[in-house]
């Protein structure tokens, strides 16, 4: 071959081969929040990637964090004023709960924001009843939108503060719909419990008979997806659940329990069994609803348009490692108060023995 015939062909294959996509254009971000379980993670995901980060916060939790970047401080509840004149590429919403709130700083921040990514809930949903429910559901109401009693109302007013963020800023919202947000700095123990009680060892109290389909997402997978949002300027409404594939609550206890050694012994006991002793879902059972009537959906909504959008998940190994990881670096009080969700051993102990004696 003569040097004209290579040259034409190493152009040539250059020009086949599949270039790598470019990178991500920096953003300037600004975080309502930004210290709390989910926050400090959102935080760690932009700057990895080179962005610019802004923190708005009142200053009361963990402000300790992150001192290399800017902070601004105020109360979302009316004192906005070191966000007025203000610049970003985005803004990323943790700690919107209420709509009148989150109407009074989308307001303010859309002219000078392109794009508002809002932190919502499945909690929105009127009802679970049936498998496969994706964003288009019926969403929860309430007879008076004044009424911002979080605790009671927490599914509508969610509701009402994505469509409040949509109507200051039209066509530049994202809300973000998680489940139940796992891993590393959760203060909630709410998945904490698996993980922690079987590395103690013993027989473990587990519900049903494992066949139940759970949802959960580890909050590092919900922050490096919200980077991809804002690097990709997405707009819509997204169910942000995982794992990519149906998912049994038997395969997240055995993941626990591999995590922690193995320990344990697993004692599956029947959900009706569990009714009549008042052992109830999600509370004394974390990450687990029987379900029937109107949850009976529960666990297997859809979210293909999420991944579509590019989330992706870890293991549940993975993340049940990590959460011990994290345990043992806490304060033993701390530590006991976070892991001491779920039944508690000593009913935990009660409820096997009826179980046995049941036959």
């Amino acid at each position: 071959m003569n040097r004209r015939h290579f040259m034409i062909g190493t152009l040539a294959a250059c020009a086949t081969a599949k270039l790598p996509p470019p990178a991500p254009k920096k953003q300037t971000v600004l975080i309502l929040g930004g210290t709390g379980f989910i926050g400090p993670h959102i935080v760690r995901a932009l700057v990895a990637r080179g962005h610019t980060v802004t923190l708005f916060n009142r200053g009361k939790t963990h402000a300790e964090l992150f001192p290399e970047l800017e902070k601004l401080r105020g109360d979302r509840d009316g004192k906005l004023d070191a966000l007025r004149g203000r610049q970003w590429d985005a803004v990323i919403d943790p700690s919107g709960f209420v709509p009148r709130i989150v109407k009074m700083s989308a307001e303010l921040l859309a002219p000078n924001v392109g794009h508002y990514v809002f932190i919502s809930t499945i909690s929105v949903y009127k009802t679970l009843d049936k498998p496969g429910l994706d964003e288009t559901a019926p969403l929860e109401t309430i007879d008076d939108p004044t009424n911002e009693d979080v605790k009671k109302n927490y599914g509508a007013l969610k509701a009402l503060s994505e469509q409040a963020a949509e109507k200051a800023m039209p066509g530049r919202v994202a809300s973000v719909r998680p489940g139940l947000i796992i891993g590393p700095g959760d203060p909630t123990g709410r998945f904490t419990h698996w993980p922690w009680r079987l590395a103690q060892g013993g027989e473990v109290l587990a519900p049903g008979d494992g066949s139940t389909q759970v949802q959960y997402i580890d909050a590092r997978d919900l922050a490096a997806w919200l980077a991809v949002l804002v690097e990709r300027r997405t707009m819509g409404t997204y169910n942000a659940l995982g794992p990519a594939q149906p998912t049994t609550m038997k395969q997240v206890v055995d993941a626990c329990n591999a995590a922690g050694g193995n320990q344990a012994t697993v004692t599956w006991v029947d959900a009706s069994f569990l009714d009549k002793q008042e052992v109830h879902g999600w509370s004394d059972m974390p990450l687990w609803i029987d379900p029937v009537g109107e949850m009976a959906g529960f666990g297997q909504q859809s979210n293909a348009r999420a991944v579509a959008a590019g989330l992706t998940f870890r293991p549940i190994l993975d993340t049940a490692k990590d959460t011990l990881v994290w345990l043992a670096t806490l304060p033993q009080d701390v530590r006991t108060k976070v892991a001491s969700s779920g039944i508690s051993a000593d009913r935990e102990q009660k409820v096997l023995a009826a179980w046995k004696a049941h036959g």
